[in-house]
């Protein structure tokens, strides 16, 4: 069977598309999306991808936005410091075993953004 093999992007509106792409680059490193062939898209490194639809009425993240983007990232600690060099808000800080490690932020546009910090391999 057919089968999607990962994700190939995220698309969401944007009141100033060209500020929050510059605002994930700089705090996330996630590079703009190309606009020739000379410049390189974002590359993810290969690891989980959940794809999970909540409840209407969750209270994982606010109940006014449809969606929270997830980051795994690679050093939770330096990239919460860094963060917070920023000016940047980190919120719910936690470990839930067997999972890893988690903080949320929010961009400029108020969207949550949790990061991840997946648990080692057993």
């Amino acid at each position: 069977m057919a089968k999607a093999i990962g994700v190939g992007g995220v698309f969401f509106r944007a009141k100033d598309p060209a500020v929050l792409a510059e605002w994930y680059e700089t705090h996330l490193g996630v590079s703009r999306t190309p606009t020739d062939l000379d410049t390189h898209p974002w590359i993810s490194k290969g690891g989980v991808t959940v794809f999970a639809p909540f409840a209407a009425d969750t209270d994982y993240f606010p109940a006014d936005k449809v969606f929270m983007m997830n980051f795994r990232v690679d050093d939770l600690d330096g990239l919460v410091a860094a963060l917070r060099a920023s000016g940047i808000e980190v919120t719910q800080e936690m470990t839930m075993d067997g999972l890893g490690r988690f903080a949320r932020i929010h961009d400029p546009e108020g969207n949550p953004v949790e990061l991840w910090e997946p648990a080692a391999p057993a």
